[in-house]
C-alpha cells in the first residue's frame, strides 16, 4: 500500500535566517514537508503556481507589502489553502485581522517549536489555530462588538493604515516606509493623513510620538534593517 504523501508548506518570510529554520524544523516532521520558499508577495504568488503547496504559512511584513494581502487572495480562491500566519506582531493587535483575512490561525515567532508544529497539524486538521492569550483577547472583542466603549481607536485602521502606523513608530521615516512597502511617497502621505483624521490628531509630529507609544505598549520588535 502507497504511504500518503507528505504535505506540502510554502514558507512566506523575509527573513532568510528565520526561513531556514522554519524549513530546518518542518522538514523532520513526519508527514510534512516544505516545498518552497518565497521572500515577498510576487515570489510567493509564483511558488503557489509552481510548487502546488497544501498550506501556506506567511508572515505580515513582507519585504514588497502586507502578509494580509496574500491570505485575502488566497481566501478568496476557488480552493483556498489553509494559511498559518507566523508574525512578530503582537497577537492581541493581528490575531483577529489574520482571521478576518481569511487565516486559520495565528502565531507569534517567539512560540516553542513544539508550538508551531502543532498549529500546523491543528490547522491540517481543519480547526482554527490561537493561543490561549489570543483566543480569550478575540471572544472579548466579539461579546463587546466591535464599536465597544473601550475598543483602542486603533482598531479603526485598515490593515495597510496600521502597518504604516508601526513602522512610523519605529522610527522610519515617510521615504523609508515608501520604500519598504513598495509604495509612493505620495502613497504613504495619504495613509498618513487618513491615520491622523481616524486618531484625531493634528500634527504629524504628534502621530510620531503617539505612534512611538503604541509601539511600546505592544512591546513591538523594531524591523530589521534592509540591506
Amino acid at each position: 500500500m502507497t504511504p500518503p504523501a507528505d504535505t506540502r508548506i510554502l514558507i512566506v518570510d523575509d527573513h532568510p535566517i528565520f526561513r531556514m529554520g522554519m524549513e530546518a524544523l518542518i522538514n523532520q516532521e513526519a508527514g510534512l514537508m516544505v516545498c518552497a520558499v518565497a521572500e515577498n508577495l510576487s515570489m510567493a504568488r509564483a511558488a503557489m503556481a509552481d510548487s502546488a503547496p497544501d498550506m501556506v504559512i506567511v508572515d505580515i511584513s513582507l519585504g514588497n507589502g502586507n502578509g494580509l494581502d496574500l491570505v485575502r487572495e488566497i481566501a478568496g480562491n476557488r480552493h483556498p489553502l489553509p494559511v498559518l500566519v507566523l508574525s512578530l506582531h503582537d497577537e492581541s493587535v493581528w490575531a483577529e485581522r489574520a482571521i478576518r483575512a481569511g487565516a486559520r490561525g495565528y502565531i507569534m515567532k517567539k512560540a516553542a517549536s513544539e508550538s508551531v508544529i502543532q498549529a500546523i497539524r491543528t490547522i491540517l486538521q481543519g480547526h482554527i489555530h490561537l493561543s490561549d492569550t489570543a483566543a480569550t483577547h478575540l471572544l472579548g472583542r466579539f461579546r463587546k462588538g466591535p464599536e465597544a466603549a473601550d475598543a483602542p481607536p486603533e482598531n479603526a485602521l485598515t490593515d495597510r493604515e496600521l502597518e504604516v502606523f508601526r513602522l512610523m513608530g519605529s522610527g522610519l521615516s515617510t521615504r523609508d516606509i515608501a520604500t519598504r512597502l513598495g509604495l509612493s511617497i505620495k502613497t504613504i502621505g495619504s495613509y498618513r493623513d487618513r491615520i491622523k483624521t481616524k486618531l484625531s490628531v493634528a500634527t504629524t509630529a504628534d502621530l510620531v510620538r503617539r505612534a512611538v507609544l503604541w509601539m511600546e505598549k505592544a512591546h513591538f520588535q523594531k524591523p530589521a534593517p534592509r540591506v
